[in-house]
Formats: structure tokens, C-alpha cells, sequence
């Protein structure tokens, strides 16, 4: 079985296991939206939406969140569930496989709970068909038997929040995005940004004599992910804890994350070896990505959703009719690294 990317915004089963304290109090995860660093447009945003609805005493308008896996968009789902005191109703749409599966969801929502919806373009048609309603007029009409025994039941719907989120807003239908009435993309962090995040996440780990100098690091390696930054810096405290006596430092840093195979850009082996193909064995491009995915022995679908985004994001790699090209700066990077 391959090994997994550390450097691989999508989620992995680490991520899913609480970071907490020797309390085992305390999540590293914000739960409300002054913890929330980063986003600053969105954060404004949903302060005002969330001020109204709670002086309505309404449930907050539908939010639909998208962009890159790994930005906090679940993260904000229960974050909203708690600045408006409700729960938050945690599916996905590959999950929802008929409509049943969404009205059992929906009937035992209390008043003003929050539903969030991963993945949401790709729900089947029949169960988005559940939805309209559902957001509109707070009712689902669900059909029993079939045939001439067939009949209508419409339930009645407690006022709910939807929180849908998608890594892929294209593929959503014109008539559920114009359902929500909050739309925005989520867009990637800065390097400040990360090194607050991290900041706030070396307190709540209890961690000690960190300097800021090292979660700068941290984050400028971090592909402007905080999913990537908070896992790369379990792993430097892991070295730490166990080959440096705890100490937490820029240079114990540099030698955990080039154990990882990290560079100082942030790319990793795959990267790397991706860039050198295409620049050394097809002289830099064009070249099509089933080409250099034979070359290198991977799956050309692991490159195309895995490798190429950020190599594209960071202005590596070009994509053109022809195939992939490596950039100027594509080849300054791999000079850079290997001396």
C-alpha cells in the first residue's frame, strides 16, 4: 500500500484524531469566529449574518462554501453551528444515496440546527430534488409505495441552516447554487496567516519555547493550506519530542521536514521527481500527462488531481494544448534544489 502524502490537502486518518491537550479538554480546532484566523472577507461577512439572524431569532441564510480541500470549510460549518448555539449535522453527498437518507437526517434536526453538506455536487439527482423545498419552505414531500397505491406525505420541517461545501463548484446546478444566499470561495492562506494558525494551535498543544521564527517556516512550506500546516507541524514535534529533547527550533525544523522529503518550497519527492521528468526526459515540453505518468510509473489521474494542481497554483508548470510545459520558474526551482 502506498504511502501517504503528508503534503496532501485531502483528509487523512491522523487529521481526523482530536489534538488535544493532557486535559483532554481542548480541541485544536476553533469553534468560534474570533478563533478563526485568516478569511478575513468571509469572517466579516458571516458576522453580520450571524448577528441578524440571531436578533430575528431566524436561522442564518444557506451558506455554500467552495474551494480547495484542506482551507477549514467543515471547520466553519461547525463554527457557525456554535455561534448560533445549535448542532451541527455532519453528511456528505456521495452519502446521500436516496431521499430517504435525507429526510431521516432532516426530521430529527431541532430548531435553527445547522445541516453541512460535503462534497455537495455530487448529490444524486433524485435526493437534490428533496432539497429545494427542504430550503425553501422548510417541508419535504416524500412518496410511499408505488404505482396506483402511491401516495404523497409532506413532512414538516424545523427551521434549519444548509451548509454545503464543494471542491468543485462548476459541477453544482444553477437552481441549488441560487438557493444559497451566501456564496463565497474560500481562497488559499498566506504565509502570516498559517503562522497565526499555527501560533494558536502551539498553545492549545501546550507546546513550549516555540519561537516564530520556526512556525514561519512551518507555513511558507505549508502550500497555503492549513490542513498541510498543522500536519507538518505534528510532525516536527514529533522529531522533536523524539530525536532533539523537545527542542523546538528552525534548525530541527528544516531536518524534520527534509526527513519528510520536503523542500523549502514545499514540494515533496512526487513534485520533485514530476519536474525532473518533464524537464530532463522531455526537455522541458510540451508533454502529454499519460506520457510522464508512464515515464515515472504513477497513475496519470494521481498526477492530474494530486501533483499538477499546485504545481500549476505555484507557477511551475503550464498547461497548453500541446500537453504540460515546465516554467522558467519551474526550472529555476529544480536548479535550486538540487545543489
Amino acid at each position: 500500500m502506498a504511502r501517504k502524502r503528508i503534503i496532501s490537502p485531502e483528509q487523512q486518518t491522523a487529521d481526523t484524531e482530536p489534538a488535544v491537550s493532557e486535559s483532554n479538554s481542548h480541541s485544536i480546532r476553533p469553534t468560534t469566529l474570533a478563533q478563526y484566523l485568516g478569511q478575513a472577507e468571509l469572517r466579516e461577512r458571516l458576522s453580520v449574518a450571524l448577528e441578524a439572524a440571531k436578533d430575528r431569532s431566524e436561522p442564518m441564510e444557506h451558506v455554500l462554501l467552495y474551494g480547495p480541500p484542506g482551507l477549514g470549510k467543515t471547520t466553519l460549518a461547525h463554527v457557525i453551528a456554535n455561534e448560533l448555539g445549535t448542532r451541527a449535522w455532519v453528511t456528505s453527498g456521495p452519502a446521500l444515496t436516496k431521499g430517504s437518507d435525507l429526510v431521516g437526517t432532516l426530521t430529527r434536526m431541532e430548531p435553527g440546527d445547522v445541516l453541512f453538506i460535503d462534497e455537495i455536487h455530487r448529490l444524486p439527482a433524485a435526493v437534490e430534488e428533496y432539497i429545494y423545498p427542504a430550503m425553501e419552505d422548510y417541508k419535504i414531500d416524500f412518496t410511499l409505495d408505488s404505482g396506483m397505491h402511491a401516495r404523497v406525505v409532506t413532512y414538516a420541517l424545523q427551521p434549519f441552516t444548509l451548509i454545503g461545501a464543494t471542491t468543485r463548484a462548476g459541477l453544482l446546478t444553477g437552481a441549488l447554487r441560487s438557493r444559497f444566499g451566501i456564496v463565497h470561495n474560500i481562497r488559499f492562506y498566506e504565509t502570516d496567516e498559517l503562522a497565526s494558525i499555527l501560533k494558536q494551535a502551539v498553545t492549545k498543544l501546550e507546546m513550549n519555547l516555540v519561537d516564530e521564527a520556526s512556525l514561519h517556516c512551518i507555513a511558507s512550506r505549508s502550500r497555503g493550506t492549513p490542513r498541510i500546516a498543522l500536519r507538518l507541524l505534528r510532525r516536527v514535534r514529533d522529531f522533536s519530542q523524539v530525536r532533539r529533547d523537545n527542542v523546538f527550533t528552525l534548525s530541527v525544523v528544516d531536518e524534520a521536514l527534509k526527513l519528510e522529503g520536503i523542500d523549502d518550497a514545499g514540494l515533496d519527492t512526487l513534485d520533485r521527481t514530476y519536474l525532473e521528468t518533464l524537464s530532463n526526459v522531455y526537455e522541458g515540453g510540451p508533454a502529454g500527462v499519460e506520457a510522464i505518468a508512464a515515464t515515472m510509473g504513477e497513475d496519470a489521474g494521481t498526477l492530474q488531481d494530486v501533483v499538477e494542481p499546485y504545481l500549476l497554483q505555484a507557477g511551475y508548470l503550464s498547461r497548453t494544448r500541446q500537453g504540460r510545459k515546465i516554467t522558467e520558474l519551474g526550472r529555476s526551482r529544480l536548479n535550486s534544489s538540487s545543489k
